[in-house]
């Protein structure tokens, strides 16, 4: 009756029921539509409550969607901060969220309906949760490589070795070792002298972990190793376009890559007289120029360097600058040779035969006491470095399980040999250089002029072998 009497309530009824519909039709249709998306769908209002879902997101919250909805987003998703945005009004997206022990990427996005955060709709990506489960997988796989990778560059570029690794007790060591751990305290520029195979690189290892510097970049080069042409942009780099063939990125230079951390210069007298100017301004600057760049960088960067050779008889020849000698030659640590510190062989002779086990397979039970006599009265001219090839050639070619004096090479026997048959007469070096001679033309004429087998019986690379060939004027 009163519908009747009452024409603009009917009407307004109507119009009610009319609207009501509409809605209804426009959320079955948003619905519809969530629930065809590509990726998991929730929509909850400011507070966070749960106002629509898809299957999808309920499938992958491990519930079912009627369970969800009307209920704080919450006591839902763990981790979730669907809320928290319908606060800020500020949206994050691709965010990672962990839910149920997995990864994924969750976007949340808050609707403004005239200027205020109306809703939030938030995203999983992927329309099977199977898809995401196996992203999150590929995901945590890549993310254990990338430490992988992380761990294993952080370990190439850090220090390997410490002072108690540079094994020996004798005090010509000793000293050594001393004045090292003095001066790697400081940010002092080191020289390393010594001949090859004493071990220089160790120290700047050491002394690089000892310093504050220990735990930036230790970056190694070997100036010798690299041409002349590229050593510029080796060692500073160089910007984009700087040169035909040059990445579009640029490149950093060795130099850069030892920011606050120390640069390991290696075999330092062969590095041109051009480079060496630039070197200089590194060193009085702290400041490096790239190539193609419009203004130096500043760099913070400790120098070790490294020579077997004599510098200052360099200097005199004009081979090496004066005054870049001197400002690298601030401390110099001079590295005794294997010969003048004799009474460490016994024990390297033990680390090395362990190690070599190991890396080898071959086992080895010790070496007889006539054959270590041998080792102590060879001149070692290659140092540890030889004395270390020595034994490993020597576990290749034993008949037993005990080195013996007869699996040495025999241009150590036969040094020993000649200067023990010498009786005083000429200096020990004119015994060792006849030595030498005389084991590699044998070697030469049992290989019947074959240098790299000859190479290998006398135990050296064949550049040593042809280097010693024009040293004593052997002809075949």
């Amino acid at each position: 009756m009163i519908i009747r009497r009452n024409g603009w309530v009917h009407r307004l009824l109507v119009d009610l029921a009319g609207k009501a519909q509409k809605v209804k039709e426009e959320k079955d249709m948003l619905q519809t539509i969530i629930d065809h998306a590509y990726e998991g769908v929730l929509i909850v209002d400011p507070k966070g409550y749960i106002l629509m879902a898809n299957e999808i997101y309920a499938d992958f919250l491990g519930k079912k969607l009627s369970e969800i909805i009307g209920k704080h987003v919450t006591e839902v998703i763990e981790n979730t901060r669907m809320h928290i945005v319908g606060q800020t009004g500020k949206p994050e997206i691709a965010q990672m969220q962990k839910i149920n022990g997995r990864e994924m990427i969750a976007s949340r996005i808050p609707v403004f309906n005239q200027g205020k955060v109306a809703a939030v709709v938030g995203t999983v990506m992927f329309q099977q949760v199977d898809d995401l489960f196996a992203l999150s997988t590929k995901m945590e796989n890549l993310r254990k490589e990338l430490n992988y990778y992380k761990d294993e560059l952080d370990k190439r570029l850090q220090a390997k070795y410490s002072f108690d690794t540079i094994l020996g007790s004798s005090e010509e060591l000793e000293k050594v070792k001393r004045l090292g751990q003095r001066v790697a305290k400081s940010d002092t520029t080191i020289l390393l002298k010594g001949e090859s195979g004493t071990g220089k690189e160790l120290f700047a290892h050491a002394i690089h972990r000892e310093s504050y510097r220990g735990a930036g970049p230790l970056i190694k080069v070997n100036c010798a190793a690299i041409p002349d042409a590229l050593l510029e942009s080796e060692l500073f780099g160089y910007k984009e376009g700087a040169f035909t063939g040059a990445k579009k990125s640029g490149k950093k230079g060795k130099f850069s890559l030892a920011n606050g951390g120390t640069i390991f210069l290696d075999e330092i007298s062969e590095m041109p007289l051009m480079m060496q100017v630039k070197l200089l301004r590194v060193l009085q600057e702290k400041e490096i120029e790239p190539i193609g760049a419009d203004k130096p960088e500043s760099v913070d960067v400790r120098i070790i360097a490294a020579t077997n050779k004599d510098l200052l008889s360099l200097v005199e020849q004009g081979k090496f600058r004066h005054d870049l000698y001197y400002r690298l030659n601030v401390v110099m640590l001079d590295i005794p040779s294997l010969r003048e510190r004799k009474s460490d062989i016994p024990l390297l002779i033990e680390h090395f035969l362990e190690k070599l086990e190991k890396e080898t397979g071959i086992p080895v039970e010790g070496i007889e006491r006539e054959a270590v006599d041998v080792l102590l009265a060879y001149s070692w001219p290659g140092n540890i470095r030889e004395l270390r090839n020595v034994l490993e050639r020597t576990l290749y070619v034993k008949n037993g399980p005990v080195i013996t004096k007869q699996d040495l090479p025999a241009v150590i026997g036969s040094e020993v040999t000649v200067r023990e048959n010498d009786n005083g007469a000429g200096t020990l070096k004119q015994a060792v250089e006849q030595a030498e001679a005389s084991a590699i033309r044998r070697a030469i004429r049992e290989c019947d002029g074959n240098k790299l087998r000859a190479a290998e019986r006398l135990g050296i690379s064949k550049s040593s072998l042809y280097a010693k060939i024009f040293k004593y004027q052997i002809t075949e």
